[in-house]
């Protein structure tokens, strides 16, 4: 039995988008019905488990933290590789990832895995000199040449982005053509789970004084996120009530502090949601979701997950006109659009929203029947077409 490996670092830690994508690609591929492993670099605070160095190949279910934090389903192998603590300091330029990739890849995964799936450049690298099939995803631009003797490689098999914009900036720093692509992110199909009783709970614990409108608004706490923007449109709109999830603790206090210089009392900031699938409940709570971000460099290359859950939520949606949104301008069927960086248009599409598509429990099925086609296993069907010798 060989199985495909997804490999990445897992920090447990708010604000981990990126590993929170490598998870749910692992977690959509195991859940099509294909062995798959999560491999991840292991930081125990102590060396006792040395054992582990020279014997690494034991699989495990995923701890109950983990099931927690990112909201995965019971099928995905878990295999954390054991980084002992000099290595972890660099001794004699020896480092986490020449352990990886020269010891663990090569001598202990190379014979027990068909396929590699990684955003690690260097554990890309590794895959292709071992002959192993690769996917490798860069999420940002190019920054530096890619090396023409991996890239051209047969087992390189396919370089992922998540725009048009980013897939281009590949190509220039010598990606081949055929082997740049971009697609989408997705959502956990435990969205599509309609959970009416929690999400009258959190309407009951979020409407406060007399407000009868909730918006949520679910990811990253930084300014081109539009939350800035986004606590400019409270202010704007005091009989709605607005809450936000997502964030480290410095950064939830820190838009805390900012709301209340400004006077905004009706914006409550949540934090990090866990269990994360309570976040399936609050979205169905929302009377509206937004999606704001600021125009710049970074809305070029962002495709937020939060975009695809909030279609699956069933719950409609305000969203910034950006470049990888643009598609879904013209097909989604109950959104309100507004361009970036001006808080008085979008606390105008706000409105016209709650005019438009008054609040169901049962949510909105023309989104939720549209939504399906972007699931993580959507996504995990294209990527999966370029490794044909990788069966279920």
């Amino acid at each position: 039995m060989k199985y495909y490996l997804v490999y990445s670092h897992l920090s447990q830690q708010p604000d981990s988008a990126h590993e929170i994508h490598d998870v749910m690609c692992a977690n959509a591929m195991a859940n099509l019905g294909y062995k798959t492993i999560l491999a991840y670099p292991d930081n125990p605070t102590s060396d006792l488990s040395l054992g582990s160095l020279f014997s690494p190949f034991h699989l495990q279910k995923p701890r109950e933290s983990f099931v927690e934090f990112y909201d995965i389903q019971d099928r995905l192998n878990f295999l954390p590789l054991f980084i002992p603590q000099l290595i972890r300091k660099g001794i004699n330029r020896f480092n986490e990832s020449s352990l990886v990739c020269k010891y663990y890849l090569p001598f202990h995964l190379k014979h027990k895995i068909n396929a590699v799936h990684t955003r690690n450049w260097n554990f890309a690298k590794a895959a292709v000199k071992n002959q192993i099939p690769t996917i490798f995803e860069r999420h940002y631009f190019a920054e530096h040449p890619f090396e023409e003797e991996i890239v051209n490689n047969p087992s390189f098999r396919l370089c992922v982005t998540q725009s048009e914009l980013t897939r281009q900036s590949m190509i220039e720093a010598g990606m081949p053509p055929e082997k740049a692509i971009w697609l989408h992110n997705g959502f956990n199909q435990t969205f599509l789970q309609r959970q009416p009783d929690e999400a009258q709970q959190w309407r009951e614990q979020l409407l406060k004084n007399n407000r009868e409108k909730l918006v949520i608004y679910s990811g990253a706490l930084y300014p081109f996120k539009g939350v800035d923007l986004l606590i400019d449109v409270a202010k704007l709109l005091p009989t709605i009530q607005f809450s936000i999830t997502g964030g480290t603790e410095e950064q939830v206090k820190s838009y805390r502090e900012l709301a209340r210089s400004k006077q905004v009392e009706n914006i409550d900031f949540l934090g990090w949601i866990v269990p994360r699938s309570r976040l399936i409940s609050l979205f169905q709570a929302a009377d509206l979701l937004a999606h704001p971000h600021l125009s710049g460099k970074s809305a070029n290359f962002t495709n937020p997950v939060k975009f695809f859950q909030y279609l699956a939520s069933g719950t409609p949606i305000v969203a910034t006109e950006i470049p990888p949104l643009m598609t879904f301008k013209k097909t989604v069927p109950l959104a309100v659009w507004s361009p970036p960086d001006d808080p008085n248009i979008f606390a105008q599409s706000i409105k016209k929203a709650l005019e438009n598509y008054p609040r169901k429990s049962t949510g909105y099925t023309e989104n939720i029947e549209y939504g399906k086609g972007f699931s993580w296993e959507k996504r995990a069907e294209k990527i999966i077409t370029y490794l044909p010798e990788v069966n279920p």
